[in-house]
């Protein structure tokens, strides 16, 4: 993997969740610098396709990769599959979430694995996986080969409360894998947590209330899919940067907010 200008090669990035939303933003965004593209989809393969072509069409190569990510066996196939169809793997971004509502009052253990299971698991396994290939690598290439995981976090963690209780501890855990795996994984694979704001709305907000929601932040404005996109860029680039979560909120992290 190697950092220059941004019409050169920089590596390989499997994207998760990248058909739509967040993920299809990081996934372009990170084409237009120089990455080819792992588009990962669990069943939007469509638009995955999509997202895929449009990739290809900015100059860069790009393949589409259908897993269920609360399936270990199907997790465990991404690194490989990457390597087939693209040769290689340089960096994992891990976009992919679910996000149900519960709170303390309806707590059940089967929300909580599920979220645990799509939102945290996947993560140290794709983090694993990454980190053999890069040895390998370096074992065949006879040279230093290093690797990059980013972990999409919330800045929920850092302004807390008490809806979406079972993704927000689903999140807390990955915000501790984030510093485990950089020490575990060191010198081979940096693990990097970014955290957004308020970004894209969901079905729990009328365009109201997100806009709303835009004009409390201490900023006065959102996060953007753009401001995410240049922070994963930022994590994937700087070789100094391990086992430390970047806030790209706007501030609103700053800002308490009873509920959501």
């Amino acid at each position: 993997m190697t950092f220059g200008a941004a019409d050169k090669y920089y590596g390989v990035a499997l994207v998760t969740g990248a058909a739509k939303r967040l993920g299809r933003h990081i996934a372009l965004g990170l084409a237009k610098h120089g990455w080819d593209i792992a588009v990962h989809c669990h069943a939007s393969v469509a638009d995955a396709q999509q997202t895929c072509d449009e990739i290809k069409a900015l100059g860069r190569r790009s393949c589409v990769l259908k897993a269920d990510l609360s399936n270990e066996a199907s997790t465990r196939n991404l690194i490989d599959s990457t390597v087939e169809q693209l040769q290689q793997v340089d960096a994992v971004v891990n976009n992919a979430s679910i996000f149900e509502f519960d709170t303390v009052a309806d707590f059940s253990y089967a929300l909580l694995c599920k979220h645990m299971q799509t939102n945290v698991a996947p993560a140290i396994v794709l983090a694993q996986g990454l980190a053999q290939h890069i040895r390998s690598r370096q074992t065949i290439e006879n040279q230093v080969t290093k690797g990059v995981v980013v972990n999409l976090l919330d800045q929920k963690l850092w302004n807390p409360n008490p809806d979406f209780l079972s993704y927000t501890l689903s999140k807390a855990a990955l915000e501790s894998a984030n510093t485990l795996l950089a020490q575990s994984l060191a010198p081979h694979v940096r693990v990097v947590g970014v955290a957004p704001g308020l970004t894209l709305t969901s079905p729990w907000l009328g365009d109201g209330k997100f806009e709303q929601a835009h004009q409390l932040s201490p900023l006065g404005r959102s996060s953007t899919p753009e401001d995410i996109v240049q922070a994963i860029v930022f994590a994937l680039s700087n070789v100094a940067v391990t086992g430390t979560t970047l806030l790209v909120d706007v501030g609103q992290h700053l800002q308490r907010f009873g509920r959501d």
